[in-house]
């Protein structure tokens, strides 16, 4: 079923210059992208991005991580995207990440994990609405 997923290439990824590296393991894999845009992301559209982590002891870090430069925010269209761009991306931690997925490929560590993407369709369609309308 076709489907739509926000995704993230945050700042990690996009300080090292690999956007469109990223990109096109998207696009290699029938994933089409029907939205676009660089960002530096305020406190406010981080808070609500992450609202759901508010109170755990994490969530000051991934909120000055999100914040620190920008981000491309993007939205890819395709068969089972979530499901699709969740495998592609690989498990947070890049060490146990599958070969050839992004993470393995170029995240710095579990923080500095170069991509996010929604896991749920009610995920998806919040997220989209929250950064592009």
């Amino acid at each position: 079923m076709a489907e739509k997923s926000l995704v993230l290439i945050k700042p990690d990824a996009v300080e090292r210059n690999i956007i469109g590296k990223i990109l096109s393991i998207y696009e290699d894999n029938d994933l089409k992208i029907v939205k676009m845009k660089m960002l530096k992301v305020s406190r406010d559209l981080a808070e609500q991005h992450y609202e759901e982590h508010k109170g755990r002891d994490y969530y000051d870090n991934l909120i000055n991580y999100i914040t620190r430069s920008a981000v491309v925010a993007l939205v890819l269209e395709g068969e089972d995207a979530i499901k699709k761009v969740r495998k592609l991306n690989g498990t947070t931690n890049p060490e146990k990440a599958d070969e050839g997925t992004i993470r393995k490929l170029y995240a710095l560590s579990t923080n500095l994990n170069s991509v996010h993407a929604s896991d749920s369709k009610e995920n998806a369609e919040r997220e989209i609405k929250l950064w592009f309308e």
